[in-house]
C-alpha cells in the first residue's frame, strides 16, 4: 500500500538569503532552488560520510579517487526525481 502524501515542510531563512535566492531565481523557482540545494548538501554529507568510512576500513582514498566517487554519486542521484526516502 503507498504511503500517504506528508505535507511540504516549511522552513525559515534569513531575509536577506531568501531575497538574494528570489534575485537569482524568481518567486516560481524559489522552492525548487531549496529544494534541490538541500538534496545537493545532503548527497554531499552521505558521500562524505561513506568515504570516511572507506577510509578508516581500507586507508586513504586519492584525491582523484574521490574526485570519481563524487561524480558517480551525483549521476546515481541524477536519475531519481527526488531524495529516497527514509525508513
Amino acid at each position: 500500500m503507498p504511503a500517504a502524501a506528508k505535507p511540504p515542510a516549511s522552513l525559515s531563512l534569513p531575509e536577506g538569503t531568501a531575497e538574494a535566492i528570489r534575485a537569482r531565481v524568481g518567486k516560481r523557482d524559489f522552492s525548487a532552488f531549496i529544494a534541490e540545494a538541500v538534496e545537493h548538501g545532503l548527497r554531499g554529507q552521505v558521500l562524505d560520510e561513506y568515504l570516511a568510512d572507506y577510509e578508516s576500513r581500507k586507508g586513504p582514498v586519492s584525491e582523484r579517487a574521490r574526485q570519481r566517487a563524487r561524480q558517480v554519486f551525483d549521476e546515481m542521484f541524477a536519475e531519481e526525481a527526488e531524495w529516497p526516502a527514509a525508513g
